[in-house]
C-alpha cells in the first residue's frame, strides 16, 4: 500500500502492523462500528497521526472522488448488503492510477464444504458482524478505468 489509502472496514485495526510507513502518507480507516473503531485506534498509536478514522458504511464512503491512491478490502464483502453499491464507491474513490488490494472468501467449489457453509451460516453471521460465510463473490468487478 502507498500514498493515501483507504482502508474498508478496518475493523480492530489487524492490517495496521503490515502497512510500511515510508511509503504511506495517511491511512484513512473507514469502519461503520464505533466499537471497532475504537479498538483500531489502540492499534493505530504505533503510526502517530497517519490514521484518520471515519464512520461510514462501503456503500456511501464518505470522501471526494478519486481521492485514494490504494484501496485495502480484507474479508468484509461478507458483510456489506450491497456490495455493487460499495464496488462502485470503490471505483469511485479510487485515483485511475490506483491500486485496489484485496483478499475476500465466499462461497466454496466444494460441495462438501459448501454444505457446511450453507449449514452454519445462519448461525455464524450472528456472532461476526453479519459474515454471510456462502456469498458468492465470483464476477464482481470494479472496472477502474
Amino acid at each position: 500500500a502507498r500514498g493515501t489509502v483507504l482502508e474498508i472496514g478496518i475493523g480492530s485495526g489487524l492490517n495496521l502492523p503490515f502497512y510500511r510507513p515510508d511509503q504511506i502518507e495517511k491511512i484513512i480507516g473507514l469502519d461503520p462500528s464505533s466499537e471497532m473503531r475504537s479498538l483500531a485506534k489502540k492499534a493505530a498509536v504505533a503510526f502517530e497521526g497517519l490514521v484518520l478514522f471515519i464512520e461510514g458504511s462501503a456503500e456511501t464512503i464518505p470522501l471526494p472522488d478519486r481521492s485514494a491512491d490504494t484501496l485495502l478490502v480484507t474479508y468484509i464483502l461478507c458483510t456489506i448488503p450491497d456490495i455493487a453499491g460499495a464496488l462502485s464507491e470503490m471505483r469511485r474513490v479510487l485515483k485511475p492510477s490506483g491500486e485496489l488490494i484485496f483478499c475476500e472468501h465466499g462461497l466454496s467449489k466444494d460441495e462438501n464444504v459448501r454444505r457446511w457453509q450453507n449449514r452454519v451460516n445462519p448461525l455464524w453471521k450472528r456472532f461476526t458482524g453479519g459474515c454471510h460465510l456462502n456469498r458468492v463473490v465470483k464476477g464482481l468487478k470494479l472496472n477502474i478505468k
